[in-house]
């Protein structure tokens, strides 16, 4: 398998020195490029075709929120897919747990976030995580995450409405920060099961995996307690 190739995005050169250091010693990824603010990144981005993003948070010139938005955008996205590119990942990279500023690039696509202090061996963890299309962040830390960072419910769409009954079930626990297997005893289910409705909410929703269905119950005022 071809290596991961890591863009590294930090305003502070020692840090982006000595996180570089440290992936580049693992086996299976490398860092192409590194940027000390929003705007370099997303030109890198374009440039350097990274699979995954180590996005610091709080940069000047363009922050991380800004430019995770930027390099996320559908149609960001879509001219990406048209060129047959594998779609870019984000990991913001952040000094506080319950950040605002993360919980907004994880609605914008971001795939999760790590504290700064993470270990080398959650780090490399993380990035090969994301790189096979998982997030980083646990539902469940999530859901706090979200609740912590209020934003005005929109109406709910249409193709939430047409899921099955079953569906919706799943989708309020998947919500709620519950394992497959613990659906799987709520819902009399098995985990396998459990996994196909997952799936199917997915789809139906235009969702990249069970982050952005956490983000997308808070948004549309979907959670239940």
């Amino acid at each position: 398998m071809s290596d991961i190739r890591v863009l590294l995005v930090d305003d502070q050169d020692l840090f982006r020195e000595g996180v570089r250091v440290i992936i580049d010693a693992q086996e299976g990824m490398g860092v192409v490029g590194t940027a000390g603010d929003g705007v370099e990144a997303v030109r890198l981005v374009d440039e350097l075709a990274p699979d995954v993003v180590l996005m610091d948070i709080r940069m000047p010139e363009m922050d991380g929120v800004e430019a995770t938005r930027q390099l996320l955008a559908p149609d960001r996205v879509a001219r990406r897919a048209a060129t047959g590119a594998a779609p870019v990942r984000v990991i913001v990279l952040t000094t506080f747990n319950l950040d605002d500023r993360a919980a907004t690039a994880i609605r914008h696509g971001a795939s999760g976030f790590l504290l700064k202090d993470t270990t080398p061996l959650q780090l490399r963890d993380a990035i090969r995580t994301v790189h096979a299309g998982n997030a980083v962040l646990a539902p469940d830390d999530l859901t706090a995450l979200m609740a912590g960072s209020f934003v005005a419910p929109t109406p709910t769409p249409t193709a939430y409405l047409e899921l099955t009954d079953k569906e919706r079930e799943v989708f309020a626990a998947v919500a709620r920060g519950l394992s497959n297997i613990e659906i799987g005893a709520l819902v009399f289910a098995s985990e396998s099961t459990v996994k196909t409705h997952v799936g199917a909410i997915l789809r139906k929703l235009t969702l990249r995996d069970r982050v952005q269905i956490v983000v997308y119950a808070h948004e549309h005022g979907l959670v239940s307690s």
